[in-house]
């Protein structure tokens, strides 16, 4: 071997564990600007039909908005049919009212370097959302608590490839449901400058959440900006709830970003068809972010769907599997024809352990989501066993996916660099490129470096201990956190927030709801 190729043998090592242990900042993209376009499976006359019938869903059989006065009267007024909780729309209804919806918005962050571009052509990952449970080698399976929140808010400060903070990146069920959301929103603050997500869990917590984003960027910079963004769920099929359109209200009126997401398990929450599901899926997304219109025209909003196929078996969701992946391809070409950014996508698997399985499901699916034109991105790193459970492991084996798709994303370049003539005048016939002076100025960011794969030799990988790729992730999540150094939090806003959140928390008692 020459002594080029054994230096960069030793460099590739040294710099994977630099990379294990070194923060993010200054390191990566904000967020992908894609450089490839987006692969579509959906014709232009096939659209055109489910949007028609979308139109149907939306004038015939209508939503139900439940128990909430309130956004009945916001409907009647605007014109639509009420009849009790349910309401149906005249066709271009919804579409009139989306003209003041942004195509594309910034999600300020504390730190403005961190800022995000959520729309057009660009992509932004974020972690995990929601499980009660986490994982890791050492301990198995568990609730979730306070510190392994704001472990998983240090891996996604640390990730190089991870654009977000993330909302619930796990349940902390070890403080009361009640009075978690305001440790949760505070790790995001205090724990990274990246942006994040507020609480929706009920109306008081998302205006605790609007007063904590006021207190960290200032309330006239809350009202003309956009800090938060959060995840509305449509209760499929055909149902908004009065939880989440008590959150939607509070930050639409304060004019922050929400993600109306039907969450929907093909063949149990909607038709098992594709088409059909996709109908379902957009008039139930259009009708959530008209809402948020009515209630403050030009507010961000974005077009979501969490859409999974079940086993006809046993009614299990099942992930990374083709039609998931039609209809997220689908569902983004529905969002870009109305105009609006789109949420969806993730590193979802099944799978119980940070196994094949779970490897091949999350790449099917992260895959999908760069490649069909996905803005927000949300479970990109963590997710496990089916959203139950997040995982340390898997959320390095995935960040390492991230990397991945970054380099997937930015497409080919063509350039007098990247074409490479003086290397091919160089070396010439029968010749190696190995030592040519193009490979020297490149070899080092040449291809992307896996800091989590093993390329050694079966020699040198009995030697280093027989790891496997969780064992090696378990290690390096370890390595990071140990490494962890925080981003600076002016003292005065910190402890405002403090202040603030022992004075909210002293004023009602615990509770488990």
């Amino acid at each position: 071997m020459s002594d080029a190729a054994v230096s960069t043998g030793r460099r590739g090592r040294s710099a994977r564990r630099e990379r294990r242990t070194a923060t993010s900042g200054g390191v990566g993209a904000p967020y992908i600007s894609r450089g490839i376009p987006n692969y579509e499976v959906l014709s232009d006359e096939s659209a055109a039909t489910i949007e028609a019938n979308a139109d149907r869903i939306l004038a015939e059989i209508g939503l139900e908005f439940r128990e909430d006065p309130d956004v009945l009267n916001i409907w009647k007024i605007a014109g639509a049919e009420v009849d009790g909780e349910r309401v149906r729309f005249p066709k271009g209804m919804l579409r009139e009212i989306l003209k003041t919806a942004p195509s594309q918005f910034t999600q300020h962050a504390r730190n403005p370097a961190r800022n995000v571009e959520i729309g057009g052509n660009n992509l932004v990952f974020a972690p995990v959302y929601g499980p009660p449970f986490v994982t890791d080698l050492d301990q198995g399976r568990r609730y979730g608590t306070i510190d392994d929140f704001r472990n998983f808010v240090k891996l996604a400060y640390m990730s190089p490839w991870m654009h977000h903070s993330g909302g619930t990146v796990c349940e902390p069920v070890d403080l009361p449901v009640n009075k978690r959301h305001f440790d949760m929103v505070y790790s995001h603050i205090k724990y990274s400058d990246k942006p994040f997500m507020g609480s929706v869990t009920a109306p008081e917590r998302a205006e605790d959440s609007v007063r904590m984003a006021q207190i960290t960027f200032g309330e006239d910079f809350v009202d003309q900006n956009c800090v938060m963004i959060q995840l509305i769920n449509a209760n499929s099929p055909l149902v908004f709830d009065a939880t989440m359109l008590g959150a939607l209200k509070v930050y639409a009126r304060n004019n922050q970003a929400c993600i109306v997401s039907p969450f929907i398990l093909a063949g149990a929450m909607s038709p098992v068809t594709v088409a059909g599901t996709l109908a379902q899926v957009l008039a139930e997304a259009l009708a959530g972010c008209a809402l948020t219109q009515l209630i403050r025209p030009g507010a961000p909003v974005v077009f979501g769907a969490f859409v999974s196929s079940i086993s006809m078996q046993s009614g299990a969701p099942t992930f990374g599997s083709p039609e998931g992946s039609l209809l997220l391809n689908g569902a983004a070409k529905l969002a870009r024809r109305a105009g609006l950014p789109f949420r969806s996508g993730g590193s979802f698997t099944a799978s119980k352990l940070p196994d094949a399985q779970s490897a091949q499901e999350s790449a099917q699916t992260i895959t999908a989501t760069v490649q069909g034109g996905v803005n927000f991105c949300l479970h990109a790193a963590g997710w496990l066993e089916g959203g139950l459970c997040s995982s340390y492991e898997k959320f390095i084996l995935d960040a390492d996916q991230l990397g991945m798709m970054h380099v997937l994303a930015k497409g080919i370049d063509v350039n007098d660099e990247s074409l490479a003539m003086d290397a091919l005048e160089e070396v010439g016939p029968g010749g190696h490129f190995l030592g040519a002076a193009h490979t020297q100025r490149n070899f080092e960011s040449a291809f992307y470096r896996s800091s989590v794969a093993d390329n050694n030799s079966y020699e040198q990988w009995l030697a280093d201990g027989e790891l496997d790729a969780a064992k090696r992730a378990n290690k390096i999540w370890k390595e990071q956190l140990a490494a962890y150094t925080g981003p600076a939090l002016d003292p005065a806003i910190d402890e405002a927030l403090l202040d603030f959140m022992t004075e909210r928390k002293a004023s009602f008692p615990d509770s488990n709801v």
